[in-house]
């Protein structure tokens, strides 16, 4: 196909799933394109994808995959694509890993995410190692699925993940530095809650302290709905935090934290 308009690759994005052009539809389901908001990702149909995308000998054991699902929507959809890649023996020294992972579509990319993080060869410390190229993807779709790949792994090995991640919060990529906290929030969006942290909040506060005044409200909304999490068991933490933050600062950013992670308390 003949290069892609720069307008096409420019687009803002429609508001309405209605709006979407058959168009940009077409490019998305044949990888061609990224999504460039929630509309579009939500759009894409995986099991044309699928069949555009990859070679011939994994489209029978992908598409059963996701025509076996109850709702064959982009949550659903990524894993178990990235799950049937795996069991066919992709992992990440695999030719065609290196080329889901550099995919022009967002969606291949989320692919492999899953593939990093089913692969039982990798310690905590390589899923984190690889899957932070991940992290600081340009895609918001990608940065999402990246740390929902490893979430279970930084649940089983909390200590160590919470130890590497706090070299993450000084990353210049506000991109990872919201990886170290979103990956960890303890009930988080769309994934199993951290039990340990709706307890102990306090383990995690080499990655909260260097956050309390990020300049970016990509990063502060991470911390404060992290905090707002912690509220619902540990509401005492998440008060004296926030006291010894206002006390220590008086920036607009930490005050915006604060007041959204005070948010279910008030």
């Amino acid at each position: 196909m003949s290069e892609i308009p720069i307008d096409i690759l420019n687009r803002k994005g429609v508001t309405k799933l209605c709006y979407l052009t058959d168009e940009i539809r077409n490019l998305l389901n044949a990888g061609l394109i990224a999504s460039v908001n929630l509309i579009e990702w939500l759009s894409v149909d995986h099991q044309l994808l699928v069949k555009a995308v990859l070679p011939a000998e994994y489209h029978a054991d992908c598409l059963a995959a996701i025509g076996g699902l109850n709702q064959r929507t982009a949550m659903k959809c990524i894993p178990v694509v990235g799950e049937t890649l795996y069991n066919r023996g992709v992992d990440i020294n695999s030719p065609l890993f290196q080329e889901l992972r550099s995919h022009a579509s967002d969606s291949v990319r989320c692919w492999a995410t899953y593939i990093i993080g089913l692969d039982e060869k990798l310690s905590i410390e390589d899923k984190l190692k690889k899957i932070k190229s991940f992290a600081a993807d340009d895609n918001f779709g990608v940065r999402e699925i990246a740390w929902m790949a490893v979430r279970k792994d930084i649940d089983a090995h909390l200590e160590t993940a919470i130890e590497i991640l706090s070299e993450w919060v000084m990353e210049e990529s506000p991109y990872v530095r919201r990886f170290a906290t979103e990956s960890t929030r303890p009930r988080g969006v769309w994934c199993k809650h951290i039990d340990k942290l709706k307890e102990e909040p306090q383990l995690a506060i080499c990655l909260l302290e260097p956050l309390k005044s990020d300049p970016h409200k990509y990063v502060q909304d991470s911390v404060a709905n992290w905090l707002n999490d912690a509220s619902k068991t540990r509401p005492d933490f998440v008060r004296n935090i926030c006291e010894k933050w206002l006390n220590e600062t008086d920036s607009k950013e930490t005050k915006y934290i604060v007041k959204k992670a005070l948010r279910s308390i008030n």
